[in-house]
């Protein structure tokens, strides 16, 4: 059995860290072990006579008191309201048969641990397509730059799966999935029985419909594999293109330039980031992006990858061509929704899920990168593991609901903070705007209706994790805004939080 094991927060992304001790780097934020803080995660309950709903989550603890932090969503005591009996649904300690897990990144493992701690004696069949056992994602640029090695990468070590009697098979693929019969069926033909199935391959890269995008030396980087593939092919001095200037794009070419490599980086839009940052953060990170050697490019469009057998460059549409003879595509990506596709669920972008994430069969569940939810696609790591663990919960009975999360990217590789979240550049005037430009440290406050709605950090990202649990728990700050603060002002009330 999982017993109530260590957490550990990070205060500056909110990241949480099951284990007995911190990490020594925050794999979202790359804050140091100092920046954690012990974090209390009760055990999952069922409903009793006296209980206790999250007002950010609906996550309910049965007991006399709420408990101090919401183990879901990371919402304080204060947060917690209440509640009366409800009906009986099935709960956590009853038998909940075998729960198949398909995809162990940090969803399917969130769904794992959630699923341990509410149903000890449940059956948990995890498959993962990847021959590695589950890495942190996060640290794959780490990885590049030469900051982390494989021994730092892994989220949990082979043995926890044999301790906690899980059934993880690596290397394997589901190719049916039979939601009437309640089967996922092996690309080698073995059938797998499940009384409940969690859907969580996540993304795969997307790579525009341009010319020569299959050349050698032209990679995308999504595994493990990919990364090394990009070592291996990747020699210092060398010119290498990375096309795309989002947070991906960001932190490879900043891993390549540390490996010595002639970067330049091709961004189609004015600035850096135009769906996280206003163009003012956009040039701030453009300059600092110059300043670590890597040569720049915005309004860059590509037209096609050039080279006979082996790439030899990027043509542009405006006809400069960028010579390479490394090129990689970091362009976004997409869900892995093939598999439920088939198997007739509701499919849009993503597999579509309600709050508890479930899918359009009551028996199969998604979360992370794969699951679309109110028409949404998250594609970061904090709501893939928030989401997994809510979807282990509601798997054995456990009444969970995801109310969703304020967009949050945060940059982890450039050697600067830069964190965005909520809405940071609002189209119209009903928003009250602060923001102050000193010393290289830009900080932009949104806030409507008297509450954080959105901030954009640069150079200080100190306050992220209060400014983003105001917004998250859409606290009042009336009283803040009354005062006529300036974003200094602001900077300091969040940092007293």
């Amino acid at each position: 059995m999982m017993s109530q094991s260590s957490a550990w927060r990070c205060s500056v992304c909110g990241y949480v860290h099951r284990g007995d001790q911190p990490p020594a780097m925050c794999p979202i934020c790359g804050a140091g072990r100092e920046e954690f803080q012990a974090y209390v995660e009760p055990e999952a309950s069922p409903l009793a006579a006296t209980a206790w709903r999250c007002l950010n989550c609906n996550y309910e603890q049965a007991g006399a008191d709420a408990p101090e932090v919401c183990p879901v969503c990371g919402a304080a005591k204060d947060r917690f309201e209440p509640e009366a009996p409800a009906p009986a649904v099935e709960q956590a300690g009853k038998d909940v048969g075998r729960i198949l897990i398909v995809g162990a990144g940090i969803a399917g493992i969130s769904a794992v641990e959630a699923i341990r701690r509410s149903a000890p004696d449940a059956e948990i069949v995890l498959i993962s397509k990847e021959t590695e056992g589950p890495y942190y994602r996060l640290n794959l640029t780490r990885y590049l730059a030469g900051e982390v090695g494989t021994d730092d990468l892994p989220l949990r070590p082979r043995e926890w799966f044999a301790e906690q009697r899980i059934d993880f098979r690596a290397g394997l693929e589901v190719a049916e999935l039979s939601p009437a019969n309640r089967t996922a069926t092996l690309r080698g033909g073995e059938a797998i029985a499940f009384d409940t199935a969690i859907l969580a391959m996540g993304a795969h890269p997307f790579v525009p419909p341009f010319g020569g995008a299959t050349l050698d030396g032209v990679h995308c980087l999504r595994t493990l594999d990919n990364a090394q593939e990009i070592l291996a092919a990747a020699k210092a001095g060398e010119a290498g293109v990375v096309i795309g200037g989002g947070l991906l794009g960001l932190e490879t070419a900043g891993a390549l330039a540390k490996r010595g490599a002639d970067v330049t980086l091709l961004e189609s839009h004015a600035y850096l980031m135009p769906r996280q940052l206003n163009r003012t953060a956009g040039e701030l990170l453009a300059a600092r992006v110059r300043e670590l050697g890597i040569n720049l490019l915005t309004e860059a469009r590509t037209d096609q990858i050039v080279g006979d057998e082996t790439v030899a460059g990027v043509a542009l549409r405006d006809g400069r061509m960028v010579s390479a003879g490394l090129v990689i595509v970091a362009t976004g990506v997409r869900p892995n929704s093939y598999l439920a596709r088939r198997a007739g669920l509701e499919v849009d972008s993503g597999v579509v899920v309600n709050g508890r994430l479930r899918t359009s069969a009551p028996h199969v569940l998604a979360a992370g990168d794969v699951a679309e939810h109110l028409g949404r696609l998250y594609g970061h790591w904090a709501a893939s593991q928030y989401q997994g663990g809510i979807a282990g919960m509601n798997a054995v009975g456990v009444d969970a609901e995801f109310g969703g999360l304020p967009p949050s990217s945060t940059l982890k590789v450039m050697d600067v903070d830069v964190v965005s979240m909520g809405i940071s550049d609002p189209e119209d005037g009903s928003y009250d705007v602060i923001e102050d430009l000193r010393d290289d440290v830009y900080r932009r406050f949104v806030f409507h209706d008297g509450g954080l709605v959105g901030a954009i950090l640069f150079g200080d990202a100190s306050v992220g994790s209060a400014a983003r649990h105001a917004i998250e728990t859409r606290t009042d700050l009336s009283a803040l805004l009354a005062s006529r603060p300036n974003a200094v002002d602001v900077a300091d009330y969040f940092a007293a939080q």
